[in-house]
């Protein structure tokens, strides 16, 4: 059974966690280097600063977080231990019940989270060579009606 709460400050560590396992399964194009740049971005600046939906099981423990701006998803980690199991559909479902249209911007090195989108009825409306922090990895401009 999966419950979607808005996050709390006691949820922070475990959203770290669930966001760091995620990358390292999913972001194989990533250097180590790559991931503590970004890694310290996420604990000491992202994390703290937004509210994040949660997705929880048993014992109300984080398996999942989504972050929005308005209709855009800006973040949708899943603990990989949980991958396959349809949080990231529930987190996704949950976000077009609270705005309708969805956009996204994804990775297009990461596979795996492209063909989530696809399969989710999201297509692609744009490219651009480089991520927000002007490294070079193309990102995917994902939109659903």
């Amino acid at each position: 059974m999966i419950t979607i709460r808005l996050s709390r400050p006691s949820d922070l560590p475990a959203l770290f966690a669930i966001w760091q396992g995620a990358v390292r399964a999913t972001h194989l194009f990533l250097t180590e280097q790559d991931i503590a740049f970004y890694a310290q971005q996420v604990r000491d600046h992202y994390l703290p600063s937004c509210p994040f939906w949660v997705a929880t099981g048993r014992n109300d423990q984080p398996r999942g977080f989504l972050g929005m701006t308005d209709s855009k998803i800006d973040a949708l980690f899943i603990d990989p231990a949980h991958h396959g199991q349809g949080i990231g559909r529930a987190l996704v479902d949950h976000a077009a019940s609270l705005s309708g249209s969805l956009t996204v911007d994804v990775n297009e090195q990461n596979e795996g989270a492209c063909g989530f989108y696809k399969k989710l009825g999201f297509r692609q409306v744009g490219r651009s060579e480089l991520d927000d922090s002007g490294k070079p990895f193309p990102i995917l401009h994902l939109e659903r009606p």
